[in-house]
């Protein structure tokens, strides 16, 4: 895979990959940046988020007429020094919908173990919650 990352001014970028969608980026006003675009950090957390759901949504293909909205909140905790790395995330999956916490936990842990390559790219600690109809799910 390909990643094209061409400077935009001051500290905006604008990145395209082979899906030809361009991403752009700016660091916020405290490093110099205008805030018009997404920071790397938040397009990591992004990206995790995505990758997980994407696999989420392909084990459970044969059940999806039975799910009305998944939303996953990613929250991260970075070091105080720099570099300001990551160094726990906590996707929490919110799920609308008549199926049983089972197949979405079971989802849930094969995208973690199997499927999402982002995860298994970051160094940081991740965990999983599961709110299904508005009810934490403790596994």
């Amino acid at each position: 895979m390909n990643v094209t990352t061409i400077w935009q001014g001051k500290r905006a970028f604008e990145s395209t990959g082979p899906s030809g969608y361009p991403v752009g980026m700016d660091a916020t006003a405290a490093y110099g940046g205008d805030g018009k675009g997404a920071t790397p950090m938040e397009l990591l957390l992004a990206g995790l988020a995505g990758c997980i759901g994407i696999d989420v949504t392909m084990i459970l293909d044969a059940f999806l007429g039975s799910i009305q909205s998944i939303e996953i909140e990613a929250n991260g905790t970075r070091k105080e020094e720099m570099p300001k790395s990551f160094t726990h995330i906590e996707l929490v999956f919110k799920v609308n919908g008549d199926l049983p916490d089972y197949r979405i936990w079971k989802a849930i842990e094969m995208g973690k173990e199997k499927y999402c390559a982002v995860s298994e790219s970051l160094k940081a600690d991740i965990s999983y919650r599961l709110i299904l109809n508005g009810e934490e799910v403790v596994r």
